[in-house]
């Protein structure tokens, strides 16, 4: 793994309402994800409020990791698939990544990971909002620490261009 102060990673997974898709940044505290990291927490705005992910109260995860929602928080259900279900997702991720080697060791204490999250408001499986956000994030972790997208994924895609809500005809 080639050594650089930021990686950049996507992560799409399941169908429907339930689906997950999770933007991350990961990098040194002391670099420009660090001062995002810094700049995001003491900077909320109106329905979206960056927040420490934990795996249970009083135990943050490593490296420290900052979830924003990208979708303004919309009933009693989706409160908790955002706060509840998709953070304890990337929890689990983010912790396995770390224990499991995919991150380097110093990532633990010298590292922050920033997330943005897409929960449906019209989500209503918990369950699939959790699996679908651990398996992103996850996704999103090792594609950002390999350079993923490659250049022949690129040149594959072109063809097809295509997303959950729309595919390019012709």
């Amino acid at each position: 793994m080639q050594v650089m102060n930021m990686y950049i990673g996507e992560g799409f997974e399941g169908p429907g309402v339930n689906a997950a898709h999770i933007n991350i940044l990961i990098g040194p505290k002391d670099g420009p994800v660090g001062q995002a990291w810094a700049n995001s927490i003491s900077s909320p705005s109106r329905g979206h409020c960056p927040f420490m992910v934990i795996a249970q109260p009083n135990v943050p995860v490593k490296p420290v990791t900052l979830f924003t929602n990208k979708a303004e928080i919309n009933g009693e259900l989706h409160g908790k698939a955002t706060w509840g279900a998709c953070q304890a997702g990337i929890a689990k991720a983010v912790a396995e990544a770390m224990l499991n080697g995919t991150l380097p060791d110093e990532a633990a204490d010298q590292w922050c990971i920033i997330t943005a999250n897409w929960v449906n408001p019209d989500c209503d499986d918990l369950d699939m909002v959790f699996e679908n956000n651990y398996r992103a994030c996850a996704q999103a972790i090792k594609a950002a620490l390999q350079g993923a997208p490659t250049r022949s994924d690129l040149e594959a895609a072109v063809a097809g261009i295509s997303n959950p809500f729309y595919t390019v005809k012709g």
